[in-house]
This record gives C-alpha cells, sequence and structure tokens, in this order.
C-alpha cells in the first residue's frame, strides 16, 4: 500500500500529490492503449451474440448449437490460459500481448468462413486459446506498474472497455448487419467479423512498438519518476514468501476466489452473449435499433464500475463491495424477468443488472492481486481467471438448452441471478491473507 508520504531517491519527501502526478502519467501512457486492445477483446469474444441475430438463421443452428459454439471458446481458453501467463511473466507483456493479439485477430475474422456446427466449434475453440492469457496477463501487468492503493482504480478504468464495448459495439455491430448485407456477396454477419477482426491484429502490432514490459524500461519516465514507482512495487513485495506454483495451485483461498468468479462471470456472460436476443424478445426488431439500446445498460455499467472501484480503493475494503454489487445484479435481472411484458421496465432491469454485475469486476481482482506476486501471481490470476471463464462456457450453453425446452429466456436470467447470489454469499467469506504468496517456479 501506498502511503501520504513517498521518500524520494536521494533524501527529503515526495508529496502525495506528486506521488499522485508520477502515477497519472503511468496511466495516460498505459491506460489508454491497453483499455483499446481490451475493447477490440471484448468484441471480438462476444460479437458472436450480435451475429446470432442473422448467422443463426443463415447457417440453420439451433439455440443448443449456438450456446454451445459460444461457449466452447471457453474450454480453449481454459486450457492455455495459466501456460500462457506464465509465458507472460517469463518473456514479457510487450511480445506476448501483441502475439496474443495478432493470433485472435487473425482467427476471429476467419470466423466469416464458418458454414457449419463444426467448423463453429473448431474456430471458437482455436479463438478462445490464441486470446488465452490477454485479460489476466493484462491484470498481472498492472500489478508492475500499481500498488495496491492504486490499483482497483486502474483496473476499473481498464475494464470500462467492456461497457463501451457494449456501449459502441452495439451500434457498430448492428450498423454492419443491416448496412453491409449483401455487399461483395457476403452477409452482414461475415462483414462483422470481418471488420471488427482485423483491427485488433493491428492493435497487436501497436502493442509491439509501444508497451513497455517494466518501470525500469519506460524511459518517458524521468529517473527519479522511476525509482518512486519501482519502490513502491518493492515495497509491497517485502515479506512475500517464496513457494513453488503448485502450491498456489493447491491454495485453498485461490480455488475459493475461482468459484466466486465464476458466479460473477456468469451474470456477466449471461448479459453479454444474450442481450441482443433479450431486446429482440421484448419487442425490438430491427438490427441497428437492438444495437443502439444495448448500449444503454453498458452506459450506466461503466460509471457505477468506476464509482464502485473507486469507493473500494479508498477504503481498501473488497468483500462487501464485490458483494452488494452482485446482489444488485441479481435483483436487476429478475427485475427484468418480471416486467417482461413492459419493455421500457426491463431495460431498466437489465440496466440495473448490467451496473451490479460490471461493478464486482474491478473490486474482486483487488482480492487476490492483494495477496499474490511474481510467478505465483502470473500463475494464481490465470488459474482464477480460467476457471471464472469456464462460465462462459457453461452459461449461454444452458440458457440456449433452457431456451430450447421452455422458448423463453426467463428460467436462464433466473439461473444467472442464483448464481450471483452465490457469488456474493462465497466472496463474504474469502479472509485477507495472513501471508502473501510469491513464488518461484521451481
Amino acid at each position: 500500500m501506498t502511503s501520504t508520504t513517498l521518500s524520494p531517491p536521494h533524501g527529503g519527501s515526495t508529496s502525495l500529490s506528486a506521488a499522485d502526478a508520477v502515477y497519472r502519467k503511468v496511466s495516460w501512457r498505459l491506460i489508454p492503449l491497453l483499455f483499446v486492445c481490451y475493447i477490440a477483446a471484448y468484441l471480438d469474444r462476444v460479437n458472436v451474440g450480435f451475429a446470432k441475430l442473422q448467422m443463426q438463421d443463415a447457417l440453420q443452428f439451433s439455440e443448443a448449437v449456438y450456446g454451445l459454439g459460444a461457449g466452447i471458446f471457453f474450454i480453449g481458453y481454459f486450457l492455455f490460459e495459466v501456460p500462457s501467463n506464465v509465458i507472460l511473466h517469463k518473456v514479457g507483456a510487450r511480445r506476448w500481448i501483441a502475439r496474443i493479439m495478432i493470433s485472435w485477430g487473425l482467427l476471429s475474422a476467419a470466423t466469416m468462413f464458418v458454414n457449419s456446427p463444426m467448423t463453429f466449434y473448431v474456430i471458437r475453440f482455436f479463438l478462445g486459446a490464441a486470446e488465452a492469457g490477454f485479460f489476466p496477463g493484462i491484470i498481472l501487468y498492472l500489478t508492475y506498474w500499481y500498488p495496491a492503493a492504486r490499483r482497483g482504480k486502474a483496473t476499473s478504468l481498464f475494464l470500462a472497455a467492456i461497457p463501451f464495448a457494449g456501449i459502441l459495439g452495439g451500434p457498430i455491430s448492428g450498423w454492419i448487419l443491416q448496412g453491409m448485407a449483401g455487399v461483395n456477396g457476403w452477409q452482414g454477419w461475415q462483414w462483422m467479423f470481418l471488420l471488427q477482426g482485423l483491427p485488433t491484429a493491428a492493435l497487436g502490432v501497436l502493442v509491439w512498438r509501444y508497451l513497455d514490459d517494466r518501470v525500469k524500461d519506460a524511459a518517458w519516465l524521468s529517473p527519479d519518476e522511476r525509482a518512486l514507482v519501482a519502490r513502491d512495487i518493492a515495497a509491497e513485495g517485502t515479506g512475500k514468501a517464496e513457494v513453488s506454483i503448485w502450491s498456489v495451485m493447491s491454495n485453498g483461498r485461490v480455488w475459493l476466489l475461482a468459484l466466486v468468479y465464476f458466479c460473477f462471470v456468469s451474470g456477466l456472460y449471461g448479459i453479454s452473449f444474450w442481450l441482443p436476443s433479450i431486446i429482440k424478445a421484448i419487442g425490438v426488431k430491427g438490427a441497428l435499433d437492438i444495437g443502439l439500446l444495448s448500449a444503454i445498460p453498458w452506459s450506466f455499467g461503466v460509471v457505477a464500475m468506476y464509482l464502485t472501484a473507486r469507493s473500494a480503493d479508498r477504503r481498501l475494503e473488497h468483500r462487501w463491495h464485490s458483494a452488494i454489487a452482485a446482489v444488485v445484479g441479481a435483483a436487476g435481472l429478475l427485475m427484468s424477468v418480471a416486467m417482461h411484458g413492459n419493455a421500457t421496465l426491463s431495460m431498466v432491469g437489465l440496466t440495473i443488472a448490467t451496473m451490479g454485475i460490471m461493478s464486482t469486476l474491478p473490486v474482486f481482482w483487488g482480492m487476490p492481486t492483494a495477496f499474490l506476486g511474481g510467478a505465483a501471481a502470473a500463475a494464481g490470476i490465470a488459474l482464477i481467471n480460467s476457471f471464472g471463464n469456464l462460465s462462459g462456457f457453461s452459461a449461454p450453453f444452458m440458457i440456449g438448452l433452457i431456451k430450447d425446452a421452455t422458448k423463453s429466456t426467463d428460467a436462464g436470467l433466473h439461473m444467472l441471478a442464483a448464481f450471483l447470489v452465490i457469488g456474493a454469499v462465497l466472496v463474504l467469506l474469502v479472509k485477507p491473507p495472513k501471508q502473501p504468496l510469491n513464488s518461484s517456479t521451481r
């Protein structure tokens, strides 16, 4: 944690405002690029939800086929997440994040050639394998630059890319689906994958040229500024025990956090993958109109997320912030179902749900990064994220099965609300660590 007075390299004192200025400089350098990269990442991950509006009928996919294809992405993601993050810790974020973005951007663009359930499953699996390590890699990367008392706000600014992807991606995806249909003989959903995949690969090249691996590589900081940040990060790691990666993998607190994250992310992906279909079900028909309306919940979500993270940073409290946000998200989902006959009130419910669900995320990541450091952070963060993201496989698939059976998404939304409540209860069982974990890859 950063104290209110920081010692400079050559004696004297550095005021908090001077330290704030240094970290503001760090944020302006790093966060905008990471933010844009995550917008691309999230669009490439969930644009299959918009493609469904045309792709499902064009290829004659059932709801279960769509749900399995949307979710199988996370099987590849799960299998390659931990090794990917350990490699990033060894070789550096710059080259590894660049590799991830170039490979998944090209694979996302290639989704335009899907013509059967099997090709849909295969390309979604490899897309997940290609992207594995991106999100936990960035969470790990932020621990190299921000101490705990500043990390929640930085993480929330990065994670704001999720609702911004919804704000921007909904209208853009809707416009591509509607406006590009038939151009060059391709359908709108094919154009959407192409036009959203190739820019991701281009961003990977930008990451290679622009990102710095560690504070010591930051030529844009003065020597005193580099020393200040490095000293904060080093102080935070003081006294961390050296343990093997396998000890991290068998740590009960890590697995409890993974289970909590599974519950929270179930709500996130339920909203992400099915929001266009839910809006369509309440009576909105045009793809562009659906895209514009889908931006409303995400717009409110980004504000709620930032304010919640700032409150958690100020109080250095994460469990109750996460739990309350999850319960709010569950209440919003239940409201959206209860008001199904009223499009306006149903949208209000979805907006409340998105605000609650989004607010759980940056606050949650303050818990594992508070006691995981070094290679332990690489393995532990990846384990938590990969296990949690298995909900990205299970939630869409289960909702698809439920909708096939009931012809409605209502029961599926009830299921997601239950997951959020379970996560809220479990997160309150997470106790602050007595001994932080670090790791050597023995």
